[in-house]
């Protein structure tokens, strides 16, 4: 629906979550576009109506999960709400010392629960893919991964449906072959994961 991909880049924009300039994503690669959705969902008067609307293509869809599923940090907020919008619980992966992703906290999958995977953004689809396997280990059945923002350009390759609100099409580079470096333009790590990850 083109109006809700409208209001939400406008929202974003309001937010100053939606960034251009020359940055360095988790990934590690580097683009001229960040997205960083904690800005948006500080705002619950935002968030509620943003993930209603993902709630409502998911039901569209004919999909009826067991559970919501977020990677930490930037999937928690997302799942809670889509899964209260969906009256299911919500749980989340994180990583733990090793770096791996795992659930936690007493959380688990039963054999055949059927699970949303929810993300602020799906950038790669490598952590969505980390989720999905660690889930779908525990017997769990992935329906589909659903995310304020997509900005994969149809390249994460998943093997499930995936439903976002706005596509963000977004130039990326290698960091030895980065266009922005070239040119002199610092280059800014604003996402979470520790810097020494990227040394």
């Amino acid at each position: 629906m083109n109006s809700t991909k409208e209001l939400l880049e406008s929202q974003l924009q309001q937010e100053d979550a939606l960034l251009r300039g020359h940055f360095r994503l988790s990934s590690g690669l580097h683009s001229d576009t960040y997205v960083q959705c904690a800005r948006f969902l500080r705002r619950p008067d935002l968030a509620e109506p943003a993930l209603a609307e993902l709630a409502t293509q998911i039901q569209a869809a004919g999909l009826q999960p067991d559970v919501v599923v977020g990677p930490a940090m930037g999937g928690v907020v997302v799942s809670y709400e889509l899964a209260r919008q969906l009256k299911v619980p919500a749980i989340f992966t994180e990583r733990d010392d090793t770096g791996a992703m795992t659930l936690r906290r007493g959380f688990s999958i039963r054999p055949g629960e059927r699970i949303i995977i929810a993300e602020d953004v799906v950038t790669t689809g490598k952590s969505t893919k980390e989720v999905a396997k660690v889930l779908e280990a525990l017997g769990g059945k992935i329906l589909a991964v659903a995310s304020l923002i997509d900005r994969t350009n149809g390249e994460a390759e998943l093997s499930f449906p995936t439903f976002a609100l706005l596509p963000v099409t977004a130039a990326t580079y290698a960091p030895d072959d980065c266009p922005l470096c070239r040119a002199g333009i610092p280059v800014v790590k604003p996402g979470s994961r520790p810097e020494k990850a990227f040394s």
